[in-house]
């Protein structure tokens, strides 16, 4: 048991420290904004440490996250149910091209339900063109 958490550490650090470079913040940027150190920063990026609240929270609005959000993916909230548009986008994943598929695959939850949602409205208005 003690093993799902650590993956938790890492899925959750990787998602932030991807998202702070998204974000174009280096480690001492987002230390410096968010009032949290640095070295903290990066042990949670590693996985090496699992953030508290407080700290997710001074983080979350730097990193274009909600907060809401950055709570869920730490497991603090349990998620909210798929609307009919993302079950509906999520379906069409079995639909997409392999290559896209997979690279798709290695996105965040958040990154793969908008871009499925895209690719849905993108095939809509294909099809009703013809």
């Amino acid at each position: 048991m003690e093993r799902i958490k650590d993956d938790d550490n890492q899925n959750l650090g990787r998602m932030i420290k991807q998202q702070r470079l998204i974000s174009g913040l280096t480690l001492r940027e987002l230390a410096t904004s968010s009032g949290v150190s640095s070295s903290h920063i990066g042990r949670i990026e590693r996985g090496e440490r699992f953030p508290s609240a407080h700290v997710l929270r001074r983080i979350a609005r730097y990193l274009g996250f909600a907060e809401e959000e950055l709570f869920t993916l730490a497991g603090y909230f349990s998620p909210q149910p798929p609307t009919a548009a993302e079950r509906k986008a999520a379906n069409s994943f079995a639909q997409l091209d392999p290559i896209v598929a997979r690279a798709l695959a290695q996105e965040p939850v958040e990154i793969q339900r908008l871009s499925l949602v895209i690719l849905t409205l993108l095939k809509s208005i294909s099809k009703a063109k013809d």
